[in-house]
């Protein structure tokens, strides 16, 4: 990698922004989180997926936790004070942060002192970003993950089309929404080294979510059946026969993505009876699709999976098995992709990879830190005295956690 490593201080909690950020420690970026100081009678203090999951490392780093937050560092502040405010922007001076984050609602952006045009009065040049369900002009709407899934009609094409609505196995939005910001902020690098100036980012989850409406969106203003935007299960809306078919031990998902490959697809010995001429063009197996499916179906369960997956291969097929997740983190091209860090007993925890390869950037990265651990060398850093520090540490300004190594 040739470009230099950047300090980012990221307000955030959840997983949209914490994802964002991680993709910037991937790059050998330095990323501070900031997390809200604890308040009195309050709940626990911080991101509040610090505490969910099985206990890894005491209350605060438990194991849904661990991998978006590895290799950063934390920082504790009340931005409830306006003292805390003037702490932030001499953070911001001091510690040579050029890219500012943050995923709260942006109704309190002003408030907690973290408006793009009160932090730019810090560092003028900054580059801002921040994630919110539906974007500035929706200042005070909340938004998780599954409720952008919902709101976004991403449940309304997941499922079995007989069956209710379905959330993705993964959280689809909250990713997105994290690539869009990360992929923003590379952008405004880019454009300031040619002008000069810092930008400011707003991610809309809703929208980052319909950008990927692709291939259903624009089909309603084409009078399309409404099979065509539907759920459709395991089967592709447009190619016959993609589908996941049933083996004698498990299931394939087997893709066919044109006439070619179908008429592959029939060399088979297997499925040589199926074809016939309507089936010869995807128009034709389209309309042939429910008894087409069957067909396949009622040969694929006479054989084992690992025989199907053979024959498919040999044709040049795109299949697969069905695979779990630990099977698939064992394939050697994930395997060999895979990023770490060490728990504090000493084991090796094996985190996902990292989306792309940069060459000479890390794959082995800081457990995470503590709750605000390390609030006081950071303040430190920043020029604050260690009498200041007291002071604003008693006065509830900021916290300082546990420290970790």
């Amino acid at each position: 990698m040739t470009l230099k490593p950047r300090t980012v201080l990221s307000m955030e909690q959840a997983l949209s922004l914490p994802y964002a950020t991680l993709r910037m420690t991937h790059l050998g970026w330095r990323v501070i989180r900031i997390e809200a100081a604890p308040v009195a009678g309050g709940g626990l203090p911080g991101d509040p997926n610090r505490y969910i999951g099985s206990k890894i490392d005491g209350e605060d780093r438990r194991s849904y936790f661990l991998a978006p937050n590895v290799g950063k560092e934390s920082i504790a502040l009340n931005l409830k004070d306006p003292k805390a405010h003037a702490v932030l922007k001499r953070l911001i001076r001091e510690l040579d942060v050029e890219i500012f984050c943050c995923n709260t609602l942006p109704g309190r952006y002003q408030s907690l002192g973290i408006d793009y045009d009160q932090l730019r009065e810090a560092r003028p040049d900054l580059i801002w970003a921040g994630i919110s369900a539906m974007g500035p002009d929706y200042p005070n709407v909340p938004g998780y993950d599954p409720v952008i899934q919902a709101l976004s009609g991403y449940m309304e094409i997941t499922g079995d089309p007989n069956g209710p609505p379905m959330l993705s196995g993964v959280p689809i939005t909250d990713l997105k929404a994290g690539d869009e910001v990360y992929a923003g902020v590379l952008l405004a690098l880019a454009e300031k080294a040619e002008t000069g100036k810092g930008q400011r980012i707003d991610v809309s989850m809703l929208q980052a979510a319909a950008s990927w409406l692709i291939t259903t969106l624009p089909l309603i203003d084409l009078g399309c059946e409404t099979s065509e935007i539907g759920r459709a299960g395991n089967q592709h809306r447009k190619f016959v026969p993609t589908n996941a078919y049933p083996a004698k031990d498990g299931f394939v998902y087997i893709a066919i993505g044109s006439d070619g490959q179908w008429r592959k697809f029939t060399e088979i010995p297997k499925f040589h009876g199926l074809a016939n001429e309507q089936r010869e063009t995807n128009e034709g197996r389209t309309q042939d699709r429910d008894r087409l499916i069957a067909d396949i179906a009622q040969e694929t369960v006479k054989y084992p999976a690992a025989e199907l997956v053979a024959d498919l291969a040999k044709a040049g097929i795109a299949h697969s098995e069905i695979n779990t997740v630990a099977q698939a983190r064992a394939m050697k091209a994930v395997m060999d992709k895979l990023t770490a860090t060490n728990l504090p007993g000493g084991q090796t925890l094996r985190l996902q990879p990292k989306a792309v390869d940069h060459a000479g950037t890390p794959t082995s990265f800081a457990y995470p830190p503590g709750y605000g651990a390390n609030t006081q060398s950071l303040l430190s850093e920043a020029g604050f005295s260690d009498t200041e520090t007291a002071a604003l540490i008693s006065n509830g300004v900021a916290y300082q956690g546990v420290k970790t190594e």
